[in-house]
């Protein structure tokens, strides 16, 4: 299942299905009102979203995001600029547990290098052991930590 493609604007309604399918899972601040239609906008414009499809259904997602708030953290090496960010990662449930999370962070690091990023980051809820465990994988490293989106957060980065 690593048919993973760039999301294009007919994919935008069941991307949305597949956000909103994360809502009210642990850990997770999204809303009825985010990730949004103009969140996949911006990301579209840019290029920066990404699906993975399983007989022709969306079972995954993950961005390129460019979020301002998180780039001016004082924890990201100054030696690994320009880093890059992902985002907006969602896997259906019923596809959770099979790797695909792993697959598509994969796919992002890949692109963020061949864009011409040095790094990856990303921030991770302090409390979630499952995302926490899945990400151990990939040696990232843990350089700080916030408060952002009314959660409190890991701060991960790591060298491409």
């Amino acid at each position: 299942m690593s048919n993973i493609v760039a999301a294009t604007p007919e994919d935008k309604d069941e991307i949305l299905k597949l956000y909103k399918a994360q809502i009210g899972r642990e850990f997770c601040p999204w809303t009825d009102e985010y990730p949004s239609i103009e969140t996949m906008d911006f990301d579209l414009s840019r290029d920066s979203l990404f699906i993975m499809k399983d007989e022709g259904k969306i079972v995954a997602a993950v961005s390129i995001d460019k979020d301002e708030e998180v780039e001016n953290l004082s924890c990201w090496s100054k030696s690994l600029v320009p880093g890059g960010e992902l985002s907006r990662l969602a896997v259906l449930p019923e596809y959770q547990n099979k790797g695909i999370a792993r697959q598509m962070l994969l796919h992002g690091m890949k692109t963020l290098k061949e864009r011409g990023f040095k790094s990856i980051h990303f921030l991770v809820n302090r409390y979630n052991e499952k995302a926490l465990r899945s990400y151990a994988v990939f040696g990232f490293n843990k350089v700080g930590e916030c408060h952002m989106y009314e959660q409190d957060f890991f701060c991960y980065e790591k060298e491409l």
